[in-house]
């Protein structure tokens, strides 16, 4: 009921009052002393006075919350080639021991420890097999055998990710890579580190490797296309993925697409000593692109190669190191001398779940030793490099370089294998 009616309520009962009490006031004060009998009267029910039930007008607010977008999520990660411990390299860190230590590595990779640090997620290919305790130390002649402190030292230098599948793996025989194997499966439970590339069998080898990180699933496969002329025995279960099984690759790349966010392909493929892209590198780049592949980052040829974006028939893109080049190594070459840093960012769209490959940058990484004698080998980014350095580089007095050409070492050497080599878009010197 409105109001206004309720008000229209109240003045006719008032009226009505007042009408009986007028009435009333007149019977008493009349002049006539007979007793009138007053007859009671019962209130009537009208439609006016009948008991209301006012209506209630119920307002209804409703609230519409617009989901938050979901954030991007951005992976940094920096990728480095082949960890070439040779003789000069083992020796230099013996050089370096302190306390009773027989090996010291941590100083030959110093000078690029933080760079390695500040990234999400660092890889390396473990160029020379590490087979723990009890195997001989070695580093030359096809037959490599690594400290087992060198793998303490690169997880503590920063390294997340190490890359087994290289054509060193067998350098000891399969007992050998039986042994690396039980070696990285206790540096896994030792530090927070994927070790990948040699398996204990072929589940093993089929079971995907997966690091999750900041709310990112990253798979991680490794492939080699050669083992020096060796062979797993046929009783063995131990298997490594080879570049030539294309059937095997396109499997397990769609496989840890399906369990993954973005996939990262480690590959040790190519010619060595060239900075020239085979044309089966580059084909099979391409299909693993195709495939789902999102990073490659390519190892062996020991000299810094091109890399570039890779587009898929859907318009989307992956991205390829061909070569990394070497990290360190005691190598006796100008070209061999020059590696990459690779960086990048893994974008994964917070709405559509679509990884990109963005922020591609190389900054070069050079080995330096101070004579003919490999003295004091040590590791500088190129923003550390000095024309006084290059100056000083032990390089034309080493031994067994190729010839004279190789044996030049400034910084117009340098630069020239960078432009060459490096993209201008990607190099990142500063």
């Amino acid at each position: 009921m409105k109001r206004s009616e309720k008000g229209e309520l109240r003045a006719h009962a008032a009226a009505v009052l007042l009408a009986a009490g007028t009435l009333l006031c007149l019977t008493a004060c009349s002049g006539n002393s007979d007793t009138q009998a007053i007859e009671s009267i019962e209130p009537v029910t009208t439609d006016s006075t009948a008991p209301v039930t006012l209506a209630t007008e119920t307002t209804v607010i409703t609230t519409t919350t617009i989901p938050a977008v979901p954030p991007d999520i951005s992976v940094n990660m920096l990728a480095v080639g082949d960890n070439l411990v040779q003789t000069a390299v083992y020796t230099a860190a013996k050089a370096r021991a302190l306390n009773g230590e027989e090996y010291n590595f941590a100083p030959l990779y110093e000078n690029v420890k933080p760079i390695i640090e500040a990234a999400d997620v660092a890889v390396i290919n473990q160029e020379t097999i590490i087979c723990g305790d009890g195997y001989d130390i070695s580093g030359s002649n096809f037959n490599f055998c690594s400290p087992p402190v060198l793998g303490d030292t690169m997880a503590e230098v920063g390294f997340d990710i190490f890359t087994l599948a290289n054509n060193h793996m067998l350098d000891r025989t399969i007992n050998g890579l039986e042994a690396s194997i039980n070696y990285w499966d206790s540096m896994m439970h030792k530090y927070p580190i994927l070790a990948l590339g040699a398996y204990r069998n072929p589940t093993d080898r089929d079971t995907i490797r997966v690091q999750d990180i900041k709310g990112m699933r990253i798979a991680y496969l490794a492939y080699t296309e050669s083992l020096n002329g060796y062979s797993i025995p046929e009783n063995s279960q131990i298997c490594v993925g080879r570049t030539e099984d294309e059937e095997l690759i396109e499997r397990q790349i769609k496989r840890a697409k399906e369990v993954a966010d973005a996939v990262v392909v480690a590959a040790h493929w190519g010619v060595e000593d060239t900075h020239v892209v085979s044309d089966g590198v580059r084909a099979l780049a391409d299909k693993m692109i195709g495939w789902g592949a999102d990073v490659i980052l390519g190892s062996h040829p020991h000299t810094a190669q091109t890399m570039e974006y890779i587009t898929r028939e859907d318009g989307s893109k992956g991205f390829v190191f061909y070569s990394l080049g070497n990290f360190i190594s005691a190598q006796t070459d100008n070209m061999n001398l020059i590696g990459e840093m690779g960086s990048f960012n893994i974008v994964k769209d917070g709405v559509t779940g679509e990884i990109t490959i963005e922020d591609v940058g190389c900054m070069p990484v050079i080995t330096h030793y101070d004579d003919g004698q490999f003295s004091n080998l040590r590791l500088y980014p190129y923003n550390m490099y000095t024309p006084e350095l290059a100056a000083s580089h032990g390089l034309p007095y080493a031994p067994y370089s190729t010839g004279p050409a190789y044996q030049i070492f400034d910084m117009d050497k340098i630069n020239s294998i960078i432009d060459e080599n490096i993209p201008k878009e990607f190099q990142r010197l500063e």
